[in-house]
């Protein structure tokens, strides 16, 4: 039995029950919250879980911890490493219950504790293709107000695959937008979408991150497929069609700090375009230094731009009721939320008049 007076294990069985009462919320995995509490309570009493897990103790909140150990146990049943847990996962063509999938996870654990570590190691990777839906009215009112070339730097960009927009297909009731035969189709977006005919030329596209990914590697493949909830059919396919495009369209995305690569970029000058940053669900993984830098570094960006040269910072991220919402801030212009929509995309509510 754990002796309760080690800090280090109650805390990650108290962050592994709180990811699994989220795994309860609106974009729900039964499977996954019944592991999570399983998995707590096997930290509790000194199991498996906590030796795999009390390495990172330490790590802060917003590491996302409890996501990225289920992840490294997905990509093993992807990969075909654990064929008794693969039945419970529908990702793998799974249909048993999920109230029996605790001892087969287990067992994975037990067996491939160097592989889960070695995954655990790594950042989140959950490139979602889902949230440009949500992103794409902000996209669409920069174009609006001031102009249709842009020039789209994305932070925390992973393999890149929102860098590609512009090239997906939306579809809402009785409206749609972008190329009719992408390969992406992401239906359902909005009940509306004021003025979603305007026209958009991206002139530019670039993107950073910690830890990029190759959209064209088969190994980022798997890695992308394992961040989704086995469950979620519907973000599974949204991926691949995203990877198709990017194969097409490769993103350009460099390893660097974001704050000191935004700052590269927005020294030189770029007229005759709107510079877009912009970023989903990213907030959470940048220090509190660091976010500090970036609205430094966009507030001092803001002061220099023009009518001829406007800025826009474009992002999805928690709001202050914990939901996301999708914030517009131009310069020179105003901040105003312009969408609402759930951590992986649709639906997508827009927020306010036009």
């Amino acid at each position: 039995m754990l002796d309760h007076r080690d800090p280090a294990a109650a805390g990650l069985s108290e962050r592994l029950r709180l990811k699994a009462a989220d795994m309860r919320g609106p974009t729900s995995s039964p499977l996954y919250a019944l592991l999570l509490d399983a998995a707590a309570a096997d930290v509790d009493v000194g199991g498996v879980a906590l030796a795999v897990l009390r390495p990172y103790a330490g790590e802060p909140r917003g590491s996302a911890l409890a996501l990225r150990f289920l992840s490294a146990v997905h990509r093993l049943v992807l990969a075909g490493h654990a064929p008794q847990l693969a039945r419970h996962y529908p990702s793998a063509g799974g249909c048993e219950s999920p109230q029996s999938a605790w001892p087969p996870f287990r067992d994975v654990l037990e067996a491939h504790r160097g592989e889960v570590g070695a995954s655990l190691a790594r950042p989140c990777q959950t490139n979602e293709a889902g949230r440009c839906a949500a992103l794409l009215p902000g996209f669409l009112a920069i174009a609006r107000e001031h102009g249709p070339a842009l020039r789209i730097l994305e932070l925390g960009a992973s393999a890149g695959l929102n860098l590609n927009w512009d090239r997906y297909r939306y579809e809402g009731d009785g409206w749609a937008w972008g190329p009719p035969r992408s390969r992406l189709r992401i239906a359902g977006v909005s009940d509306r979408m004021p003025r979603h005919d305007a026209d958009v030329q991206v002139v530019e596209r670039a993107g950073c991150d910690a830890a990029p990914l190759d959209p064209a590697d088969e190994d980022t493949r798997l890695t992308l497929r394992a961040a989704i909830w086995p469950e979620h059919a519907d973000r599974l396919e949204r991926l691949d069609a995203a990877l198709a495009v990017a194969r097409e369209h490769p993103p350009p995305v460099e390893r660097a700090d974001a704050v000191q690569w935004l700052e590269r970029r927005l020294a030189r000058p770029a007229g005759g375009c709107t510079t877009v940053i912009f970023h989903s669900i990213v907030w959470q993984y940048l220090t509190p230094a660091d976010r500090e830098r970036l609205r430094t570094l966009l507030a001092a960006a803001g002061a220099r731009a023009t009518a001829a040269a406007p800025l826009a910072w474009l992002h999805l991220e928690p709001a202050g009721d914990g939901g996301p919402a999708v914030t517009l801030t131009t310069w020179p212009g105003r901040e105003r939320v312009v969408a609402r929509s759930g951590f992986h995309g649709p639906p997508v509510v827009i927020a306010g008049p036009d």
